[in-house]
């Protein structure tokens, strides 16, 4: 499977833009290599070390994977963030460290996704408020209601449901495993189904789907409750990792910035119907690899931000200009 195969069957000729994520990958890649042995550290050019890198994008992979979702009808969704804390505390306090209460705490979480997903959909498509600020507000008024009942640490995760974050398959991490069948069913919903066709239709040209018969409404709520059901699995995933849930676990924009910044570098156009999964796993990978090469060269924090802000920029620079070409 390559990034080509991201974009609808319909799409013909090379478009460079398709293997972008990839060559930039690649240049992180080579980056991180040779940082790793020109500053004598060349041991972390193993595998277990890659797949430690990965893991510490899990949640932020998760995220991306429905933010891409979105993005692609040319919405966004600015509340993940605060609904993974949110769905991190649920979750916690449904299991209160009780293995029976997995399942419900599970159930609940998903539930509270969804309907917030529902929610900004409606808000989007029904009512017509531009999505930054929908979502905006969403955020808002879920880490409003988290802090009003919950200042700290909250609810227990029993043992059983910590094997989400530490359980391993062979050298592998589940979570990591988890995240790549995420990805892999994600890529085959678009790349397959009449619902994924819809999706690029809609982001494409919205007015013209609804020409066609396509129900744009429908679909942008159900995209919206993706994106979601996501954030809500972050969460989830979250919650076992740290043992509990906490009001803070996703705020700070490491998630719902990021996530947008991730499928973004991975080549989908904010403006919609065109991108695609196996970009944002790469654009995660960047990000990945960015974080790894600027704790090796003693980068520190506040510079880190302002790094990677240029480089979210420079991407999203090149690839506008690389369409303006295009249509010119």
């Amino acid at each position: 499977m390559s990034l080509a195969e991201d974009t609808p069957p319909r799409a013909t000729g090379f478009r460079f833009e398709r293997w972008a994520p990839l060559i930039l990958l690649a240049g992180a890649a080579l980056i991180y290599v040779a940082v790793a042995i020109g500053t004598g550290q060349a041991q972390y050019l193993t595998l277990d070390n890659l797949i430690a890198i990965l893991g510490r994008s899990i949640a932020l992979g998760i995220t991306a994977i429905g933010q891409t979702f979105v993005i692609l009808v040319a919405s966004i969704d600015l509340s993940v963030a605060s609904l993974i804390s949110a769905t991190a505390v649920l979750a916690s306090v449904v299991m209160d460290g009780a293995p029976a209460m997995i399942l419900p705490a599970i159930l609940a979480a998903l539930a509270l996704g969804a309907l917030v997903g529902v929610c900004n959909g409606l808000m989007v498509s029904a009512l017509k408020v531009n999505p930054l600020i929908a979502t905006l507000g969403m955020s808002l008024i879920i880490q409003g209601c988290l802090s009003a009942f919950v200042s700290n640490f909250a609810g227990k995760v029993p043992v059983a449901f910590q094997v989400f974050a530490y359980g391993e398959i062979g050298p592998f991490p589940l979570a990591l495993i988890f995240l790549a069948l995420m990805a892999a069913l994600a890529w085959a919903v678009l790349r397959f189904t009449r619902f994924g066709s819809d999706i690029y239709a809609v982001g494409g040209n919205e007015e013209a789907a609804r020409f066609a018969g396509i129900k744009t409404g429908r679909v942008v709520i159900l995209t919206h409750v993706i994106c979601s059901v996501c954030a809500a699995i972050a969460g989830l995933y979250l919650a076992s990792r740290l043992r509990s849930g906490a009001p803070w676990i996703g705020s700070d924009g490491v998630y719902d910035l990021e996530s947008i910044a991730v499928v973004v570098i991975g080549g989908t156009v904010l403006a919609g119907g065109r991108g695609g999964i196996w970009g944002t796993m790469a654009g995660m990978l960047i990000f990945s690899l960015i974080d790894s090469v600027f704790n090796i060269a003693g980068v520190d924090s506040f510079a880190k931000q302002v790094l990677r802000g240029i480089i979210i920029v420079a991407a999203v620079a090149f690839y506008a200009i690389r369409s303006k070409r295009i249509v010119a």
